[in-house]
């Protein structure tokens, strides 16, 4: 084969050999930006409670390859919200609450080339802290659940979507929203085994390696 054929052909073997590399990359990593929803703590002794704004979060997911339609999955999730009181005292306070949380876990792909459903679960951590005099930070035990749809075209950059659910086990030892003053003196209220949620959308850009 003459030189010249070898410079036609090599155009095409670098992008077979792209799409073949591309095909079986074993790792993911997953820059995100979301908006997260819900988030409530009954007051002890009054029949007020902390309610956190609605906001937007950011977060970072490491995937990696476990079968052809499995994969283990880190996440890393931030939201920097405030939580107001809803009660009947005066000058109600609004709180600043910094959470973030660390999960493993995996995803099951659906059927498809270049669109695939897919189901996310994963367990871990979430940790709390509360610009309030009086007020602890703490971590807490949580996890999550989600639904998406990644779009994967012939390279190494690919879109991810989901709606996912968080779960936060909150423990009745830790005075994390408090609220001292002439008018209340008081700490949120957590039971054993009662459960944080809020719900989150979010996008991502997803880099294949």
């Amino acid at each position: 084969m003459n030189v010249r054929k070898w410079k036609l052909l090599l155009p095409a073997v670098a992008f077979l050999c792209g799409s073949q590399a591309a095909a079986q990359s074993v790792f993911e990593v997953t820059p995100f930006g979301a908006y997260r929803f819900g988030g409530s703590f009954n007051l002890d002794g009054t029949s007020g409670s902390y309610d956190a704004e609605d906001s937007p979060s950011a977060g970072l997911i490491l995937n990696w390859r476990h079968g052809e339609n499995t994969q283990w999955e880190i996440i890393y999730a931030r939201q920097d919200t405030d939580a107001n009181f809803d009660g009947a005292t005066i000058n109600d306070p609004s709180l600043g609450v910094l959470s973030q949380l660390l999960q493993l876990g995996g995803t099951v792909e659906g059927s498809g080339n270049r669109f695939r459903p897919y189901l996310a679960a994963t367990l871990g951590g979430t940790r709390i802290e509360v610009t309030s005099r009086g007020s602890e930070s703490d971590t807490f035990v949580s996890g999550s659940i989600g639904v998406g749809l990644l779009f994967r075209p012939e390279s190494r950059i690919g879109i991810r979507l989901e709606a996912r659910g968080h779960g936060t086990l909150v423990s009745s030892d830790t005075d994390l929203l408090c609220r001292t003053g002439p008018d209340l003196n008081a700490c949120a209220l957590r039971v054993e085994g009662d459960v944080l949620w809020q719900f989150e959308t979010f996008a991502g850009i997803v880099i294949r390696f």
